[in-house]
């Protein structure tokens, strides 16, 4: 899509459709390295756009700065994030109809951007990362959002951001009210095809209400 402030990839949905999945790498990573996630969701009617993040890393891209200077790019990210959500659902896509989806960086984002953003999504998938500052999310986060469709998977063997960390985090959010699904797969940093099987059902099963 040549309109957006983020350079991406754009895959379309095999059946026509409104519904769309917004996909946010890891640092270090970029689009193209979330190329395969549609034949494993395997939703015909879901159309699929993979972001590039803003910042250079090495080879790859990133949301924001490693510790502790996260919080700038964290909010400049989610500036640009919300510019794109704006003009996906002007009127080509429909909002409670689509999913945001972020792996590592990404998953931060899914949390500290999604439950800031004006609209409600059908759900919010964040894989293998963590939150910023959880306290100050429930604080800030769009109220609406309290009883939206949230997922948030981990490794139990995760080197990179732990899983206890991950895992207390969210249980303050799920003690603040947010309705978040949270489930531990026994592996590393990555995502496996078990995980993978449970979003795409996650996804469906929420499809099938709409």
């Amino acid at each position: 899509m040549q309109n957006l402030p983020l350079d991406n990839i754009f895959i379309p949905s095999k059946v026509p459709s409104k519904k769309i999945m917004i996909i946010m790498h890891g640092r270090g990573d970029s689009s193209e390295g979330f190329t395969m996630l549609p034949d494993f969701i395997n939703i015909d009617e879901m159309n699929y756009l993979l972001l590039d993040a803003p910042f250079e890393y090495f080879t790859g891209l990133s949301w924001y700065q490693l510790p502790p200077d996260q919080l700038p790019g964290i909010k400049h990210s989610s500036q640009l994030l919300t510019e794109v959500l704006d003009t996906l659902f002007e009127e080509d896509y429909n909002a409670e109809e689509s999913f945001l989806f972020g792996f590592s960086q990404g998953s931060l984002l899914t949390f500290e951007f999604g439950a800031r953003y004006h609209r409600e999504l059908a759900g919010y998938i964040a894989v293998s990362g963590y939150i910023y500052d959880a306290e100050h999310l429930l604080a800030e986060m769009n109220p609406d959002l309290l009883e939206a469709n949230w997922l948030c998977t981990h490794g139990t063997y995760d080197n990179v951001l732990p899983f206890e960390t991950t895992k207390s985090q969210i249980q303050i959010l799920q003690e603040g009210g947010l309705n978040v699904e949270f489930k531990a797969y026994e592996k590393d940093h990555s995502i496996d095809r078990e995980e993978l099987e449970y979003i795409a059902s996650w996804m469906k099963k929420i499809l099938e209400k709409i």
